[in-house]
């Protein structure tokens, strides 16, 4: 059976062996008062679990889902659901891009659809600041491509010598009419147009690959100004001073105990304090999640060192292939102060409390017994103002409770300072009950978030029925 076999069949398989509380024996690290780790990252199968994610770390080893473990962007293009998520960062810090497949496996999709007639575009998104994401847009890397099937797990590496961006990513070309997944490449500055693709890596015969990703050294690290480390069969390790110019094979990990068969999805992460990098592997074939191996030498085989028991632990979530990126401080502060860990809320009618407030195509309303997504909102600092609150989705995370004449809708926050104005709100005792809450508009004061006719309304409030209908509960 070949590795990309093996690989579907435990998706659906769950095999033995699961690490829940993984270690490894490393020095002590750095002190949390430096900048710590950012690692976008999906969970598993289904429209949940593919979509984007953050988990933080202030050591490298220790994560902490953020986001209350919910995740922090959803796909509403191609597929609608997303894997193998890059995390980009451009050199002057000025903008940064998340790259990722374009892949919702158990949605819908076949296995021999995905493979062999999936999509060939890549899903991006584009932010200034990492916490505000533009609308996401479809990126069509494979249709130039002959007989190419599909685009997995792409990877992106700023260039300095063509002072743009190589884009790399997996397609099938089939071989002997079966399947064959090789590394291609094409040149972007913006990730919205790119030169044609090429061939960037291909193995002898029928040897598949789907997973690399490239790291830059610092000088005086072995030999080479870039190591790679790419699943074929093994975890096999490369090096060159170019990033389009020859690469040297350095070995692989099977001195460890680790191969393709085993792992894939190599994540690097370099620990701030000294030369030493983890390389994160996601134990597919158990289903165990990432595990961290380490070394002071990427370029080095002999020198990567299986974890033990002890000291580390990847949090509440599943981590899938992606990216972690090393935060400067101020990057920190607005991750951490957008994404905290805020529990999901319902907000409960005062005088049909069997209705909770719920979306529904986008439109917002009062429904019976629900329990959903749908009626779950994370109540966040005020977007306007300190001392207030706004109501972020949980299921399309973004999208916050927007009044606009008076009316109420799930809107995506477009950074405005009138969407912010709109969107935010003043809790205050319950209009009908002062153990409840009521919602006074933070650019209307004189008016109220009230249910009208089970519609979401933005009104004065001078009578008693109209106290009753702005008055909430927020509960579980």
């Amino acid at each position: 059976m070949t590795r990309l076999l093996t690989r579907l069949a435990v998706i659906f398989i769950a095999v033995g062996l699961f690490f829940t509380s993984q270690s490894l024996a490393a020095p002590q690290r750095a002190a949390a008062a430096d900048p710590g780790y950012l690692m976008l990252h999906f969970t598993g199968e289904g429209t949940t679990g593919q979509q984007m994610y953050l988990s933080h770390s202030t050591d490298g080893l220790h994560w902490n889902d953020l986001n209350d473990g919910a995740s922090i962007l959803r796909s509403t293009i191609g597929t609608k659901g997303v894997r193998d998520p890059a995390l980009v960062r451009s050199p002057d810090g000025s903008k940064y891009w998340i790259i990722a497949t374009d892949l919702c496996w158990g949605c819908g999709s076949t296995v021999d659809g995905s493979i062999n007639n999936g999509s060939r575009n890549l899903v991006v998104w584009e932010s200034t600041d990492l916490v505000n994401w533009s609308q996401p847009w479809l990126l069509n890397v494979a249709g130039a491509i002959p007989d190419g099937r599909n685009a997995w797990a792409p990877e992106a590496i700023w260039n300095p010598d063509t002072n743009d961006y190589v884009l790399y990513w997996a397609t099938n070309v089939p071989l002997n009419g079966k399947t064959k997944h090789r590394i291609f490449y094409a040149r972007t500055s913006d990730f919205r147009t790119i030169t044609t693709p090429q061939t960037y890596i291909d193995r002898p015969g029928s040897q598949e690959l789907i997973d690399t990703q490239i790291i830059e050294m610092p000088a005086g690290v072995g030999n080479y100004r870039y190591v790679r480390a790419s699943g074929d069969g093994q975890i096999t390790l490369e090096g060159s001073n170019s990033i389009l110019g020859t690469w040297t094979n350095l070995g692989n990990l099977s001195g460890i105990g680790l191969t393709g068969a085993q792992v894939e999805g190599p994540m690097w992460m370099k620990f701030r304090d000294g030369n030493e990098w983890t390389l994160y592997l996601d134990q597919y074939a158990s289903r165990g999640g990432y595990m961290p191996v380490t070394t002071t030498d990427p370029s080095a085989a002999g020198t990567y060192k299986l974890p033990t028991s002890g000291n580390y632990n990847l949090g509440g979530t599943k981590k899938r292939h992606g990216s972690i990126l090393n935060l400067t401080a101020p990057e920190e502060s607005r991750v951490l102060a957008r994404w905290p860990s805020t529990s999901a809320k319902r907000l409960q009618s005062f005088n049909f409390q069997d209705r909770y407030v719920r979306h529904a195509n986008f439109d917002v309303r009062i429904d019976q017994n629900i329990t959903g997504p749908d009626a779950q909102f994370r109540l966040r600092p005020g977007l306007a103002g300190s001392g207030t609150v706004s109501f972020e989705s949980v299921n399309m995370p973004g999208y916050f409770l927007r009044h606009a004449n008076n009316d109420f809708q799930l809107v995506r926050n477009d950074g405005s300072s009138q969407f912010a104005a709109d969107a935010t709100f003043r809790q205050v005792a319950g209009l009908a009950d002062s153990t409840w809450s009521s919602f006074q508009s933070y650019n209307h004061p004189d008016r109220y978030i009230r249910h009208y006719a089970y519609y979401l309304k933005l009104d004065p409030i001078t009578t008693v029925t109209g106290r009753s209908d702005a008055t909430f509960r927020v509960t579980n």
